[in-house]
């Protein structure tokens, strides 16, 4: 008896849903997708597994700090292994960051003065960034209020524009560059790591001088390498996406160039201070998520992949398409009406181990334009990599699907939400 068969004697549904599930994930197998994220993730555990030996990690370091935190070796060796792990000198790994958001807010604070300019190499940043700069809502303490400048470079239809990318770093000489991994809410593509280094190589070649800040959120331990290791300055993210492996409770991380990482640093905390400060409690679990992380990055990509052939087959545009090559966890699925959209949520959510019954409605978020439907019920609150979906409620009404736990898990959802859609259209 087939897995998807024994869904149907838990739950509800379409018995040709779940032919049609069960036919996707057969070409996903006979197409080797799954053995190509295989492949890849063999290495990156390997290399998580050596740092982890090669710093000596033991029990002492899993213990908790209490007021200012000095001394904290347990920190220090976290960090360490995040610089090892992602290609960096340095690196401030904490539970004080809030979000993936706040640590490139963080270095966009920290590094940015009155008259400098931001440059975004790959179009508009992600809403909440965005608004952090000044292109958002009104909302006080924006980069544009210290009197930085934003300026920005559309993407080329095949990818990155690397000679607008040159001509305007030439002319404006920034001091820095943003170069978003991930797709955010725009129509673009997610950026592989040798994209992201020749988009770096571009910069650098017209002015030396611009530093390069990746965010790197949603594509951490996809690929063997990181951004640092093709030349970024810094890269940034959150701890409850890829790196924390589904476990760690919150924070974010930020590696790269030693001199940088301490100035961010010095911003988080105080001039003088910098990264000597900061307690840490619970670190058993924010070791123990890094560990894992490219085990649950692995089974996120192949629902990810599994997800696009199943939609693909119900007739809905996808991208990813399921045999292309993944630089981030994120799948898209364009749903066409407000309706279908919000019923894919509806179904995603009654998959979900925490808060099945909970009804997704759109609303306004901080830092979002418009209205935003988000569905997921996790463990950790807004946990991307154990599997949710999120859209802007607006033309094409396209949903973002990113994470999950296991494969089994992503299967019951994607059924769930596939069901959800059939009963809104009345099929």
């Amino acid at each position: 008896m087939t897995f998807t068969s024994i869904i149907q004697n838990y739950f509800s549904i379409s018995p040709w849903l779940v032919e049609k599930l069960a036919e996707a994930e057969e070409e996903c197998r006979e197409g080797g997708y799954f053995d190509r994220v295989e492949a890849v993730n063999a290495r990156v555990h390997l290399k998580v597994l050596k740092a982890f030996q090669d710093l000596g990690i033991n029990e002492f370091h899993f213990q908790d700090s209490t007021g200012y935190g000095y001394g904290d070796v347990g920190r220090e060796a976290l960090e360490q292994l995040y610089a090892r792990i992602f290609g960096g000198e340095a690196a401030l790994v904490r539970p004080q960051i809030v979000s993936g958001t706040h640590a490139l807010s963080l270095c966009l604070q920290a590094l940015l003065g009155s008259g400098d300019t931001v440059l975004a190499a790959y179009g508009r940043p992600y809403d909440t960034l965005s608004t952090v700069i000044g292109l958002g809502p009104p909302v006080r303490s924006r980069l544009s209020d210290r009197g930085i400048r934003y300026a920005q470079v559309d993407p080329a239809p095949e990818g990155p524009d690397l000679p607008a990318i040159a001509r305007e770093v030439a002319r404006l000489k920034p001091r820095l560059c943003l170069i978003q991994r991930s797709r955010g809410y725009q129509d673009r593509s997610s950026l592989g790591v040798a994209a992201i280094g020749e988009i770096i190589e571009t910069v650098k070649g017209a002015y030396p001088y611009t530093l390069c800040l990746v965010d790197n959120c949603y594509g951490e331990m996809v690929e063997d390498r990181e951004p640092c290791e093709v030349g970024a300055d810094l890269t940034a993210g959150s701890l409850i996406k890829n790196p924390g492996g589904t476990l760690a409770p919150g924070g974010g991380y930020i590696v790269g160039k030693e001199g940088l990482v301490e100035e961010v640093a010095a911003y988080l905390t105080a001039p003088g201070l910098g990264r000597e400060l900061g307690a840490f409690t619970g670190k058993r679990i924010f070791y123990q998520g890094l560990f894992q992380a490219p085990l649950v990055v692995r089974e996120a990509l192949k629902g990810a992949i599994l997800a696009a052939a199943f939609f693909h087959k119900l007739g809905y545009p996808v991208d990813p398409m399921p045999w292309e090559e993944r630089h981030d966890i994120v799948q898209t699925i364009t749903l066409g009406r407000p309706e279908v959209l919000m019923a894919f949520c509806r179904g995603l959510q009654r998959g979900s181990p925490v808060e099945a019954q909970v009804m997704p409605e759109p609303a306004p978020l901080p830092g979002y334009t418009g209205e935003v439907i988000m569905a997921g019920g996790t463990f950790v609150q807004g946990a991307s990599l154990e599997l949710t979906a999120d859209a802007p409620l607006r033309p094409p009404y396209r949903v973002f699907l990113q994470g999950g736990i296991s494969l089994a898990y992503t299967r019951v959802a994607l059924l769930l939400a596939a069901g959800e859609i059939e009963e809104e259209q009345g099929i």
